[in-house]
């Protein structure tokens, strides 16, 4: 009886292999020049920056004095910190929600059919392509003590309301808030809208058939079908409220005194006004810590929704 003769599968796998290392170089040769850019520009100083935040350096002599956890330790200590800390929180609270919630109403009413449809979805996206430095600028000059708000208060007979907004330490920090909200409403109207559109018609049209009031069609149809959009406005308002700078810097400064102090100006005070570039390279890692562990649930979730 012959024998069955065995098939060697060794030189069909050694050419699997091989032209897979071929496709694997060829993509590591296209994404090199990208990866170049990313190491110089991003991944070193982060690396660079993290060696700072563990020394006494003013930010212009040679010589780093090496102070190990002192300015991470400091910050449990510093009383501006403290503040900065607390209007993080404040901002994130305000210009999260608000937004989203004004957004999502924004993107109800635009989504139905409304005259000039496309001139009103503009209009109110149209803030949030502004520059920031820029819409600082303009709300500084309507909180004035003689500004617009101000006048206008007067001219409906709340004059007693009147305030000089950014100059009050207890009002000043919520009066920023209002541009951030007016700015970041655009942005969560885009993103509802796009998911709106994508809910079938057929959900509504069964709910109509089965007598669903508006609001049952509202909160059993429309708020589940947009749980991915939820997401991904709430991570990214998230992040941008761990690193808000712009706004207030361009309204108060910082102040009055430190009233409107946050994490990314009182970084930035301290590296550039107090030379202490130890301490406020220090208050930036923490930042980005902050921002990367608000980002991965986001980052994970978007993966699996790929997979």
């Amino acid at each position: 009886m012959a024998q069955a003769s065995t098939v060697d599968v060794r030189p069909a796998t050694v050419s699997r292999r091989s032209r897979r290392h071929r496709a694997n170089s060829v993509a590591l040769a296209f994404a090199a020049p990208a990866l170049i850019v990313y190491a110089a520009f991003l991944l070193y100083p982060a690396i660079y920056s993290i060696r700072i935040s563990f020394t006494s350096w003013d930010g212009l002599s040679p010589v780093m004095k090496y102070v190990g956890l002192s300015n991470y330790v400091k910050m449990f200590k510093d009383p501006v910190m403290k503040t900065a800390v607390k209007n993080n929180v404040i901002w994130a609270l305000v210009t999260i929600f608000a937004p989203m919630v004004i957004g999502f109403a924004l993107a109800l009413a635009v989504n139905s059919k409304v005259y000039l449809r496309p001139f009103i979805r503009t209009i109110f996206y149209m803030p949030a392509v502004l520059p920031l430095v820029g819409v600082g600028t303009i709300w500084n000059w309507l909180f004035q003590p003689s500004g617009v708000i101000n006048q206008l208060l007067a001219l409906i007979g709340l004059g007693s309301l009147q305030n000089a907004w950014l100059g009050d330490s207890t009002t000043a920090i919520w009066a920023i808030t209002i541009p951030a909200c007016w700015v970041g409403t655009g942005f969560p109207m885009l993103l509802y809208l796009a998911a709106l559109q994508g809910i079938p018609s057929d959900y509504y049209e069964s709910a109509r058939v089965d007598g669903a009031s508006w609001w049952q069609q509202l909160r059993y149809i429309t708020v589940p079908s947009l749980s991915a959009a939820h997401a991904i406005i709430l991570a990214l308002s998230l992040i941008n409220a761990a690193k808000v700078f712009d706004l207030v810097f361009a309204m108060t400064n910082g102040g009055p005194g430190n009233a409107t102090q946050v994490m990314g100006t009182w970084m930035y005070f301290n590296v550039f006004q107090s030379y202490n570039a130890g301490y406020g390279t220090a208050i930036a890692v923490v930042i980005t810590i902050v921002a990367v562990l608000v980002g991965i649930p986001y980052v994970r979730a978007q993966a699996k929704a790929i997979r």
